[in-house]
C-alpha cells in the first residue's frame, strides 16, 4: 500500500506567511492613491488658512514686497492698529458674533432637542407630513429666505436690530432633522413607557431619560448652528445698517470695501480674519473632549 506525501511549498525568503507572495508594485502603488488623495485635499483646504496666519504677521510693507509664506514682524503693530481702529469697533463686531452664534445656537439646540423628541416618540396626525415639510426645508437654499425673512421682520418692525439676526436662526431643519434621527436612535420606546408607568411627567422624561441620552447628537447640532452663524453674512447684510450692530463677517466686509480706497486696510482685514477664526477651532476643541466624554457617559448619569 503506497502513500502520497504532498508537499506543502515553504515560503520564500523575505516574505511573510500568510500574505500574498507576489503581490505587484502596482497594487501597492493603487494602495496609496486614497492615501494621497487626501493629503491633497487637505493641502488645499488648509493653505488658504496658513496664508491668512502668515500674512497676519506682515506689515504693509512686507504684506506685498516678501515671499507669501515666509512670516512677517508686523502682527503686534497689526493687532494694536486693528484694536485701535475707530476705538476698538473690531471688538464689538465679535461680541455681536459671539452673542449671534452663542445665544441662536443654544435656542436653536433646544429647539431642535424639543422637536426631534417629539417627532421621534410621539404618534400624531400629521406628524410625517411635518417631518416632510422640516426636509424640504433643509433643502431649501438661505438665499431663498433671506428677502421674505426681511419683509416679515420690517412688517414686525424688528429690522436693524439684534433680534432681526437672532430669531431667523432659532429655527433650524437641519438641525430638528438631525434631532429626530439621533432621539429615534438613541432614546429606546421601553425606557420612556417605564418612566410613564412610574408616574413621571411627561416633561421630567424629556428632562431626565431622554435628554441625557441626547446630548452627543445635541452638541453636533450646537456646533453646527454655531458654525453656521458665525460664518453667516446674507442675513446680517440685508436686515443691519447700524455698523455697531455688524457681526464680524459683515463688520471685516465693510474693511475690506474701505481698503480699495486706503491699502493700509488691508493688513486689519487679514488679521481680523485671523483671529476671527480662533474663537471657531477653540470651540471644536472644547466640543471634541465633550464629545467623547458624553460618548462614554451616555445617560449612565443620573
Amino acid at each position: 500500500m503506497s502513500t502520497l506525501a504532498i508537499g506543502k511549498a515553504e515560503p520564500t525568503a523575505g516574505t511573510t506567511p500568510g500574505t500574498a507572495q507576489g503581490r505587484s508594485p502596482l497594487r501597492r502603488r493603487v494602495a496609496l492613491l486614497p492615501t494621497i488623495t487626501l493629503l491633497l485635499g487637505a493641502a488645499y483646504c488648509l493653505l488658504p488658512v496658513a496664508w491668512v496666519v502668515i500674512a497676519a504677521t506682515k506689515s504693509g510693507r512686507e504684506l506685498f514686497s516678501t515671499f507669501t509664506f515666509l512670516p512677517g514682524t508686523g502682527f503686534a503693530d497689526n493687532f494694536s492698529d486693528l484694536s485701535a481702529y475707530r476705538d476698538g469697533v473690531y471688538w464689538q463686531w465679535m461680541g455681536n458674533s459671539a452673542l449671534y452664534a452663542g445665544l441662536g445656537a443654544l435656542l436653536s439646540t433646544c429647539v431642535s432637542a424639543f422637536s426631534g423628541y417629539a417627532l421621534a416618540t410621539y404618534r400624531f396626525r400629521g406628524r410625517e407630513t411635518m417631518f416632510n415639510v422640516l426636509l424640504a426645508g433643509v433643502l431649501m437654499p438661505p438665499v431663498i429666505l433671506a428677502i421674505p425673512q426681511y419683509l416679515l421682520l420690517a412688517k414686525a418692525d424688528l429690522t436693524d436690530s439684534y433680534l432681526s439676526v437672532l430669531l431667523p436662526q432659532i429655527l433650524s431643519p437641519y438641525g430638528v432633522y438631525l434631532s429626530r434621527i439621533y432621539a429615534a436612535a438613541a432614546v429606546p420606546a421601553d425606557v420612556v413607557e417605564a418612566g410613564r408607568m412610574d408616574g413621571a411627567s411627561e416633561w421630567r422624561i424629556f428632562t431626565r431619560i431622554a435628554l441625557p441620552m441626547m446630548i452627543p447628537g445635541m452638541v453636533t447640532v450646537f456646533l453646527f448652528q454655531f458654525v453656521a452663524i458665525w460664518n453667516n453674512f446674507l442675513l446680517p447684510y440685508i436686515m443691519l445698517s447700524n455698523d455697531e450692530k455688524f457681526p464680524i463677517t459683515l463688520g471685516l466686509h465693510t474693511l475690506l470695501e474701505q481698503g480699495a480706497n486706503t491699502p493700509a486696510l488691508y493688513t486689519l482685514v487679514i488679521t481680523g480674519a485671523f483671529l476671527a477664526v480662533l474663537p471657531l477651532v477653540a470651540l471644536f476643541l472644547v466640543i471634541q473632549r465633550f464629545w467623547s466624554l458624553d460618548l462614554l457617559s451616555g445617560a449612565v448619569k443620573s
